[in-house]
């Protein structure tokens, strides 16, 4: 079963779990089970996505429940009205906090313009030996993405030297195959915990939240980040 963030009669939000794809798509090839069908099997109606996120990133994903809602939902996605909140854990320290405006080439070969906000939460440094270094930095950060490029965080991150602890295609692999033979762990770290937007009928402001899952938190745990925030249910805000 998804869990149900929020619904009305006209939207509903789920906790996509990591490794679920939200519909069919020949970058991301074939799976047994997609959100779209899954959530509608669940609630028994038609569902409409009205963005998506990487197969490996779990966290707040929004469908529309009819396609009029669905245009005036995509409408403010177009228009960057709509605020989506990343945690992410990297490899190294990075800066307390910076704007990413760096083009990205997208799945047709053409250039686009991609800008990433972001702040540090947390820094950890642990005994875990790696290439000349005795000990391993990370770093807990938010990502705000003023755009929607495709895999934009993965890739902003790897082009500041700071990649997602466990993304395959634009992390370090070294690092990944590390924490695979050390802790039993390949999570990508990304997770998508809030969406802010206006209600597409009434207007009323809605903040949606998506706790992280056991692997996160097993991450987490292992690098003493305090995750507690993002770890409990919290109620949308109007």
């Amino acid at each position: 079963m998804l869990e149900i963030l929020y619904r009305d009669e006209h939207i509903i939000a789920i906790n996509k779990p990591s490794g679920l794809l939200v519909h069919k798509s020949f970058y991301a090839g074939e799976a047994d089970t997609y959100a779209i069908q899954e959530l509608k099997k669940q609630i028994g109606q038609k569902v409409y996505p009205v963005h998506r996120l990487d197969r490996k990133t779990s966290g707040v994903l929004l469908f529309t429940l009819d396609k009029d809602t669905l245009r005036i939902m995509s409408e403010q996605f177009a228009s960057r009205e709509v605020e989506k909140k990343y945690l992410a854990i990297l490899r190294g320290w990075a800066k307390e906090e910076e704007t990413i405006d760096y083009d990205l080439v997208n799945e047709n070969e053409v250039k686009q313009n991609a800008v990433t906000n972001y702040r540090r939460l947390q820094t950890s440094e642990i005994d875990l030996p790696f290439l000349k270094h005795q000990t391993s930095r990370y770093c807990l950060v938010e990502a705000i993405p003023e755009t929607g490029r495709f895999h934009q965080l993965r890739k902003h991150f790897k082009h500041i030297l700071h990649p997602i602890l466990g993304c395959r295609k634009h992390g370090c692999n070294k690092q990944n195959k590390l924490w695979l033979q050390t802790f039993d762990i390949n999570k990508m770290t990304l997770h998508a915990h809030q969406l802010i937007f206006n209600h597409p009928i009434s207007n009323e402001r809605i903040i949606v939240n998506a706790t992280i899952d056991e692997e996160f938190k097993r991450v987490g745990d292992i690098l003493k980040f305090d995750l507690s925030s993002y770890s409990k249910p919290k109620d949308f805000i109007e």
